[in-house]
């Protein structure tokens, strides 16, 4: 009896430890989650799952790829190999040119196991598309597939369909298309904020700096000090060399602010505040 109730202790005791990981994942807590996880001897599928994100989230590519390719070969889950897709992407876009084609494909490989363990996994799905769009055909890419991904997006969600069809739209340089898909999907959405960043995003983009100004306001209206937002605003100033003092302001605002894996990583903000500093 004593020594069930000192292993159904330990039980409780590991699958605390893992709530606590997982609250400080959400608080991007990256390092402090991993010493939480030791994950270097488990073989618990969600505890590997959880540090290779974290690992990935500090950068750490080789340790990500490790931990959620071992979680995959453990217990096969969509999420685990849409994770392990992003870790092989991130690994390709910073490879030279000999390791790079491998490990692209092998990302592709990874979203579409994703896809198919679980059809109604957006993510995963919206990474495809990204793939698609970006790669070249020798690597599995090319706007047909890309816009064959972007039916099945929309069959999950239109919002997010007008998004990827706004994007594949700029990629044909259709402005005029990307632009309606855009004001579309933010009437569909008019409640998030995302929705209004990618068209004021787009409009600067396209060198219309009042109308993204305007709509950047409407967004601070429907979020007012909504962490990406305030990213995105201070990005694209320091992208166009002006309103540089507001950008400064706004990152420090982000800086302070309860961030979770969602928003840009507290260093990108870091980088766009010593940019301006060199301005």
């Amino acid at each position: 009896m004593i020594l069930i109730l000192g292993f159904l202790a330990s039980g409780l005791l590991a699958a605390a430890d893992l709530e606590k990981a997982r609250a400080l994942y959400q608080r991007t807590d990256y390092a402090q989650a991993l010493a939480v996880l030791q994950p270097e001897n488990s073989k618990d599928p969600h505890v590997l799952s959880l540090a290779g994100k974290s690992a990935f989230m500090l950068g750490d590519l080789r340790k990500a790829e490790l931990y959620l390719r071992t979680a995959t070969q453990l217990a096969p889950q969509s999420e685990y190999f849409h994770w392990y897709g992003k870790v092989l992407g991130r690994r390709a876009e910073k490879s030279n040119f000999l390791v790079a084609p491998k490990l692209a494909v092998d990302c592709r490989k990874a979203f579409e196991r994703a896809v198919a363990l679980n059809s109604t996994n957006i993510e995963a799905l919206n990474d495809l598309f990204e793939y698609h769009l970006e790669a070249p055909g020798f690597l599995g890419g090319g706007l047909d597939k890309a816009a064959e991904t972007a039916e099945r997006i929309g069959q999950l969600d239109k919002v997010e369909k007008h998004y990827a069809q706004a994007r594949l739209a700029e990629k044909r340089k259709d402005f005029p298309q990307a632009e309606l898909h855009l004001r579309q999907a933010v009437e569909l959405a008019p409640k998030e904020p995302g929705r209004l960043i990618d068209l004021a995003k787009f409009l600067a983009r396209r060198g219309r700096p009042a109308e993204s100004d305007a709509v950047f306001q409407r967004a601070e209206k429907v979020a007012p000090n909504h962490p990406k937002l305030l990213f995105e605003r201070a990005q694209v100033y320091v992208d166009e060399k002006r309103k540089l003092d507001e950008a400064r302001h706004l990152l420090t605002l982000y800086l302070k602010a309860d961030l979770t894996p969602d928003d840009p990583p507290r260093a990108d903000a870091e980088r766009l505040l010593r940019t301006i500093s060199g301005a």
